[in-house]
């Protein structure tokens, strides 16, 4: 397979994926307006939010291949990277309270307050990958730093 011909199926993947979080969106909202419970509608909230980011994700990586190419330098992480370091020690202590919170919790049988707080401690730990392997991003820019 060419390199054109990936990028043209990474698109076209990209073009279906969306619409399938499109799909998700009118579903959770389905949900939403069939209930009142707080935490049903609470979590379709959350996926729906996903679903709509997800998208936004999805049609960067379309457009860094049709049309807009997408460059980060060793200028732009540089200019905050001081910034990101703070904020990395940030999300070091989300995932503390968590798992402090989750280890209180044990055998209480507050099902619901572990459900959320295990979501919760899922997501910090998802930003704190994502701030990981934007510094393996960093590393691999100044190999000798």
């Amino acid at each position: 397979m060419s390199t054109k011909e990936l990028q043209e199926q990474i698109v076209k993947n990209m073009r279906q994926w969306q619409k399938i979080e499109n799909s998700s969106v009118a579903s959770t909202g389905n949900v939403i307006e069939a209930t009142d419970n707080p935490i049903i509608r609470l979590v379709m909230e959350i996926i729906q939010r996903d679903s709509q980011f997800h998208y936004r994700v999805q049609e960067m990586i379309a457009d860094s291949l049709e049309s807009k190419t997408v460059v980060m330098s060793t200028d732009d992480l540089a200019n905050v990277w001081d910034l990101i370091e703070k904020h990395i020690k940030l999300e070091e202590k989300t995932v503390e309270l968590a798992k402090s919170s989750l280890e209180a919790l044990k055998g209480k049988k507050m099902l619901i307050q572990e459900y959320l707080l295990n979501y919760l401690l899922e997501d910090e730990n998802k930003h704190n990958k994502m701030l990981e392997n934007l510094e393996k991003i960093k590393a691999g820019m100044y190999p000798y730093a």
